[in-house]
């Protein structure tokens, strides 16, 4: 028996193999890319971070617009300062070495969204904060003020003082730990070590 081939049939099998393995390894490395995408969304409303957040979550594949053996997807977030603090759960502490102002719920929010400070509420209500230090126990930022229906201290229109107390505004801490509420470590590293597997049944298939 006489076996033989050409070099052109050989260098065509090799091209199509070659062409398998580029579509095998991008399809794989997108699906594990958008996986991760879902993976971590999921993490972030659960936490309760809120949709928004999640949102922030995207996933995107390399080379764009065609397929490589060399293919990468990379997953990262839009709002990086605030899912890496939920991840790590960092200790915060003041700027400027000073204390951290948390507002109790008298306070209410702030009109640009997100927590209040202390020279806003003060503009916002035209009354004075005053200092309280404390041994034990955070210190206070109070005011004379008196609490409406919705929970909120706010200026006595009271000429005789009705109903006007001596109101904490803000609990001052000199640091807080951000409670770690994500894992996104984990997801990222099982995705690494599925890869493989992945391409190998992806290659499979198309050949």
């Amino acid at each position: 028996m006489k076996l033989s081939a050409s070099f052109t049939d050989l260098a065509a099998l090799m091209q199509a193999e070659i062409d398998a393995g580029e579509k095998a390894v991008t399809a794989a490395v997108k699906d594990a890319g958008i996986a991760l995408r879902d993976d971590w969304r999921n993490q972030i409303t659960r936490a309760g971070l809120g949709p928004r957040v999640a949102r922030t979550i995207r996933s995107a594949t390399y080379p764009k617009g065609r397929d490589s053996l060399n293919a990468a997807a990379m997953v990262w977030s839009r709002a990086p300062a605030i899912v890496e603090a939920h991840n790590t759960g960092p200790l915060i502490r003041s700027a400027d070495g000073f204390w951290l102002a948390i507002p109790t719920e008298a306070a209410g929010k702030s009109r640009r969204g997100g927590h209040i400070t202390p020279l806003e509420w003060e503009q916002r209500t035209g009354l004075r904060l005053r200092f309280i230090y404390r041994r034990t126990g955070p210190s206070l930022l109070i005011a004379e003020a008196r609490i409406n229906k919705g929970g909120r201290a706010v200026r006595s229109r009271s000429k005789t003082g009705r109903n006007v107390a001596s109101v904490p505004i803000f609990l001052l801490v000199p640091q807080v730990r951000l409670r770690k509420r994500l894992d996104l470590e984990k997801p990222a590293r099982a995705a690494l070590a599925a890869l493989p597997a992945a391409i190998v049944r992806r290659w499979s298939r198309i050949t």
